[in-house]
This record gives structure tokens, C-alpha cells and sequence, in this order.
């Protein structure tokens, strides 16, 4: 596995648009140059092996992953304890593109892990929409998610190098996602 040249790191509310972003930002730079990569990914893998659980449906935005959130929320946080890397470790395995993109960055634990590895090559990215356009994004407010770490422990304690503000005026986010495009480009 070749050393990455900028690591990406998004964070941001639940409906925010992280994903979107992200595979923005893959899309604008070719899938040969970056890839995305998801700390939730290997979480939902191993909670569904040790719950006996179908682990594609938790990868979607389902009824299905909802009913099991909480649970695996208190799941993952028990890992983290143990092992704060683990989640990290596991979902850059085999990554080979010299920009990676982390589309759920959502603990100071993750960003500090992130740094300590890879240094000045990372670069962290503030997802933001109001309220209203998440909730025309179909987001409800669900107390033990919406106010655990999971979802706030990003709140404060960084000072992100971009935030990228996506409440659905194209002309916008395109000439955000351009500069940040600029910035990566240029470390390659």
C-alpha cells in the first residue's frame, strides 16, 4: 500500500450531504486517483457477524440499519475504547489511490488517528446544512443519535481547513468542491 498524498476527512450531521461530496470529489478526480473510504464500513461488517444480522442492509439508508443504530452505536463506542483505531486501521486496508476520501469522520479519536499516521497529508472537511434542508432530506431528530458522540463529537474541538456549506444551490457547492479540488490537485 503506497503512502496516500492528501487523506481527506469528512464529518458533519447526519443528511448533511457527506456522502454526496464524496463521491463528488471521486468522480471529479477519477476513481484511479481517489477513493472513498467508510469507518463505518468494517463497523457495520463486524456488528453483523457477532449479531448475526445482514450486513448489506446495514450499509443502506434503511428502516432496517435504523432499527439497530443505538445498539450499534454503543457497540462501536465499546470498541473504540479498546482499540481507538480499529475502525481506521481496518477501512484504509488496501487502499491504493493517492487521495482518500473518509466520508464519515465523526470522533476526535478518528481525526487524531488520522493525523498521528498520516501527518500534513490530511485535510479535514466540515459538511454543512441547516435543519430545514435536512429535513427535507428526510432527517428526523432521534434522541441517543442525534445527541451522542457519534454525532456531535466533531462539534467542536477541530479547526477544520474547509467547510463546505450543501443546502442544494448547485452553483455553490460546485465552487466550494472546486476549491478544495485546486488544493488536492496540487499535492498530486
Amino acid at each position: 500500500m503506497a503512502a496516500p498524498r492528501a487523506v481527506v476527512l469528512l464529518s458533519g450531521k447526519r443528511k448533511s450531504g457527506k456522502d454526496f461530496v464524496a463521491e463528488e470529489l471521486r468522480s471529479r478526480l477519477g476513481p484511479d486517483v481517489c477513493t472513498v473510504l467508510r469507518l463505518s464500513g468494517p463497523l457495520k461488517e463486524q456488528y453483523a457477524k457477532e449479531h448475526g444480522l445482514d450486513f448489506q442492509r446495514l450499509l443502506d439508508a434503511s428502516a432496517y440499519k435504523e432499527m439497530y443504530r443505538q445498539d450499534m452505536i454503543r457497540w462501536g463506542e465499546e470498541k473504540r475504547r479498546a482499540d481507538p483505531g480499529f475502525f481506521c486501521r481496518t477501512a484504509v486496508e488496501g487502499a491504493a489511490q493517492p487521495v482518500w476520501v473518509v466520508s464519515d469522520t465523526r470522533r476526535l479519536s478518528d481525526v487524531e488517528w488520522f493525523r498521528d499516521v498520516y501527518g500534513d497529508v490530511v485535510q479535514t472537511v466540515r459538511v454543512v446544512a441547516t435543519e430545514e434542508t435536512r429535513k427535507r432530506r428526510n432527517w428526523v431528530f432521534v434522541t441517543g443519535v442525534d445527541d451522542a458522540e457519534s454525532e456531535c463529537g466533531l462539534d467542536q474541538g477541530v479547526a477544520f481547513d474547509w467547510v463546505i456549506t450543501n443546502d442544494g444551490d448547485e452553483r455553490s457547492l460546485d465552487e466550494q468542491l472546486e476549491m478544495l479540488l485546486r488544493s488536492l490537485r496540487g499535492r498530486l
